[in-house]
C-alpha cells in the first residue's frame, strides 16, 4: 500500500508555482546566453590567429548577447584612444532572445494538470525577474573585456524588451483577449473597448498597419538586393578584404546575415524619403547623395547609392510607400465591404476613412519603432551618426500612408459595391437565373412592389415590407451550390400570404423550380403494427433498395429464408384440428 502526500497549503503551492516561473526567465535567459557563447566560443577555437583567451571569447559572447537586447557597448581601446560606442543592435539576433522570454511566460502562466499555476501578474514578475537577474550577472561578467556594456541601457532598453516579452507570453496564455482594461484606465475607453463594434474596428485597423508595415519593410529588402545585385563586384571585394582565413570570413558572414533586417528597413527610409545616415555629414535619399559619407568596408554597405544627383531608377525606390499605402487601403476595406456579405452590412465612408486613418497611423508609428533600432552610432567621430532618422521615417510613413489609402480605401469601397452589372460584386444572378438565386436588391425591389429590374412602384404600407428574412445567399462564381433558395417554412409563409391576398411570394412559386419534386408525408401509424414481414412489405423494400442502388442489385424477387419460414405457423384446413389435439387458440 502507497500512501498519499498531504495536500499542500495553497500558500505553499503558490510559492512553488512563482518559483517555477523564476527557474523558467533563467533557464530561458541561460539557453540563450549558452548557445550564443558555444558559436564564439567554436569561431575563437577555429581562428588562427586569436586576440585573447577563451577568457575574452565568453566575456565578448556574454556583451554581443546583451546586444541583441538593445543594450549599447563601448570599444575601450581605438586607435585614437577614444572609447568607441557600438549602437547598431543586429535585429536578426533579438528574434531569438525574445522568444525566449516569450515562451518562458506563456509557459509559466499556462495551467498545468494536478500543479497550480501562478496568477498573471505573478507570472510575468516571475519571469522577468529570473531573466534579469541572468542579465545582470553578464553584464557584471562583461565589464573587463574588450566590449563592455553601458550600465544605463541595461534599465532601458534591456529590461523593457525582456519584460515586454513576456507581457506578449502572458497575454497569449490567456487566449490573446482584446479587454477589459485596467480600472485604472480612463472610463470612456473601457466603455469604448467592451462594445464588439469597436474591437471589430480596431482590430481590422491593427491588421492593416501590420500589413503596410511588412510590405514596406519587404519593398525595402528587395530594394537592397537589387542594389547589391548592381554593386556585387565591391560587395565581393569588401567582403574578401575584412579577413583572409575561412572563420575570418565566416564570422562577417554571420554578422552580415544578421544585419540584413537592418538593411531591409534602411532601404524602406530610402524610399520613403528622408533616407538614412552615412555619418553626420552625408545623407542618401532618392533624390541623391548629399555631403561626404563615411562609410567603413562591410558588404552590405556597398548597396549605398553614388555620390551625387539620382537617375530615374533611384527615383523608382518611391514606388515602395505608395505599394504598401495600396496593401494598407485593401486590407482595410477587406473588412469594411466584404464580398459575400450584402450591401447593407458594408461600413460608411466615414467609417473606412477612420480606420484607414488609424491603420495609417499604427504604421507610421511601427516604421519609427522599427527604424529606431535599425541604426545607432558607430563611434564618437563622423560615425556618430549612421543608419535611419525615426522621427522622420515614421512621420514620412504616416503622411505616404494615409494621403493614398484613404482616397483608394474610399475607392475600392465603391467598386466593391458597385452595382450588379460589373463583373463578380452580384447581389442578384443573371435574368435566366433570377428565379434560383433570389439576390438581395430584385427581392428588396419585389418587396417594394417592383418589376424586379429596378422600376420604381406605388409605395406599399411599411406592414407589408416587413417579410421574412432572406434564408439564402446569392449565388457566386466560385460557389455555384450557393442558390439561395428559400426554405419550406418561407415558402408555405409566401403560398399563405398569397392567398390572403398579400404580396406575391419572393422568387416564384416552388413548382416553377426545375429541381423541384414533391413528396409525400410519413406515415402516421404506429410502427409496431405494421406487417414488416409480410410479402407486400418486403417486396416494396426490395423495390426501394433497388432503385436506390443505381442498378447494381439483381432483378429477382425477394425470396424468405429457410428460418424464418420455419418459424410460421403452418396452415390448418378449415373444420381440423391440430395433430396434437388442441385447437388453434393461444392459452
Amino acid at each position: 500500500m502507497t500512501e498519499r502526500s498531504p495536500m499542500l497549503p495553497p500558500e505553499r503551492t503558490r510559492t512553488l508555482a512563482l518559483a517555477s516561473a523564476f527557474l523558467r526567465g533563467v533557464a530561458a535567459a541561460g539557453l540563450g546566453l549558452g548557445s550564443l557563447a558555444v558559436l564564439v566560443t567554436v569561431l575563437w577555437i577555429s581562428s588562427p590567429y586569436p586576440d585573447s583567451g577563451p577568457g575574452g571569447a565568453l566575456r565578448a559572447a556574454a556583451a554581443v548577447w546583451l546586444l541583441a537586447h538593445g543594450a549599447e557597448l563601448v570599444r575601450p581601446d581605438t586607435l585614437s584612444g577614444v572609447p568607441a560606442p557600438v549602437g547598431v543592435v543586429p535585429l536578426l539576433l533579438v528574434a531569438g532572445p525574445v522568444w525566449l522570454a516569450h515562451r518562458a511566460a506563456r509557459d509559466a502562466a499556462e495551467p498545468e494538470e494536478g500543479r497550480r499555476r501562478p496568477s498573471q501578474a505573478g507570472a510575468f514578475c516571475a519571469v522577468t525577474a529570473g531573466y534579469l537577474l541572468v542579465a545582470a550577472g553578464a553584464a557584471a561578467y562583461a565589464r573587463d573585456g574588450s566590449l563592455r556594456v553601458v550600465p544605463d541601457t541595461l534599465a532601458f532598453p534591456v529590461a523593457l524588451v525582456v519584460a515586454g516579452a513576456a507581457a506578449a507570453g502572458v497575454w497569449t496564455a490567456a487566449g490573446r483577449p482584446f479587454g477589459p482594461l485596467p480600472s485604472w484606465s480612463p472610463l470612456v475607453l473601457q466603455e469604448a473597448v467592451a462594445r464588439t463594434l469597436f474591437r471589430d474596428r480596431a482590430e481590422a485597423a491593427c491588421r492593416a498597419a501590420a500589413v503596410g508595415a511588412a510590405v514596406l519593410v519587404g519593398g525595402g529588402a528587395l530594394l537592397v538586393a537589387v542594389a547589391l545585385g548592381r554593386n556585387a563586384a565591391a560587395a565581393q571585394d569588401s567582403f574578401l578584404a575584412l579577413s583572409g582565413d575561412w572563420s575570418g570570413r565566416l564570422a562577417v558572414l554571420l554578422l552580415a546575415v544578421s544585419l540584413v533586417p537592418n538593411a531591409a528597413l534602411w532601404g524602406a527610409a530610402y524610399g520613403l524619403g528622408p533616407g538614412f545616415a552615412l555619418g553626420t555629414g552625408a545623407t542618401a535619399t532618392p533624390l541623391g547623395l548629399t555631403g561626404t559619407p563615411a562609410v567603413p568596408h562591410f558588404p552590405l554597405l556597398a548597396a549605398a547609392p553614388d555620390q551625387g544627383p539620382a537617375t530615374p531608377l533611384n527615383w523608382a525606390a518611391l514606388a515602395v510607400p505608395a505599394v504598401a499605402a495600396l496593401a494598407l487601403a485593401w486590407c482595410v476595406v477587406r473588412r469594411a465591404a466584404p464580398a459575400d456579405a450584402p450591401r447593407a452590412q458594408a461600413w460608411s465612408p466615414r467609417e473606412t476613412v477612420l480606420v484607414t486613418g488609424l491603420a495609417a497611423l499604427g504604421c507610421g508609428a511601427g516604421t519609427a519603432l522599427l527604424t529606431a533600432v535599425a541604426g545607432g552610432p558607430l563611434g564618437s567621430g563622423a560615425l556618430a551618426a549612421f543608419g535611419p532618422v525615426w522621427w522622420l521615417a515614421g512621420p514620412a510613413a504616416l503622411a505616404w500612408t494615409a494621403g493614398i489609402g484613404v482616397p483608394a480605401a474610399l475607392l475600392l469601397r465603391l467598386w466593391r459595391l458597385r452595382e450588379r452589372g460589373w463583373a463578380w460584386r452580384r447581389d442578384v444572378g443573371a435574368p435566366e437565373e433570377a428565379a434560383h438565386t433570389g439576390g438581395a436588391e430584385a427581392d428588396e425591389d419585389v418587396r417594394k412592389g417592383g418589376d424586379g429590374n429596378g422600376a420604381d412602384a406605388d409605395p406599399v404600407p411599411e406592414e407589408a415590407e416587413e417579410g421574412p428574412e432572406e434564408t439564402g445567399k446569392p449565388r457566386r462564381w466560385w460557389a455555384p451550390w450557393r442558390t439561395g433558395a428559400p426554405s419550406d417554412s418561407t415558402v408555405q409563409e409566401n403560398q399563405a400570404g398569397a392567398a390572403a391576398g398579400g404580396p406575391a411570394p419572393v422568387g416564384g412559386a416552388p413548382e416553377d423550380d426545375p429541381g423541384f419534386e414533391p413528396y409525400d408525408f410519413l406515415p402516421t401509424d404506429p410502427w409496431h403494427e405494421k406487417d414488416w414481414h409480410g410479402k407486400e412489405t418486403r417486396e416494396a423494400r426490395w423495390a426501394s433498395l433497388k432503385q436506390g442502388s443505381g442498378g447494381l442489385m439483381a432483378d429477382f424477387p425477394a425470396r424468405v429464408p429457410a428460418a424464418p419460414r420455419s418459424e410460421e405457423t403452418p396452415a390448418t384446413p378449415a373444420g381440423e384440428k391440430p395433430a396434437d389435439g388442441r385447437d388453434g387458440a393461444t392459452p
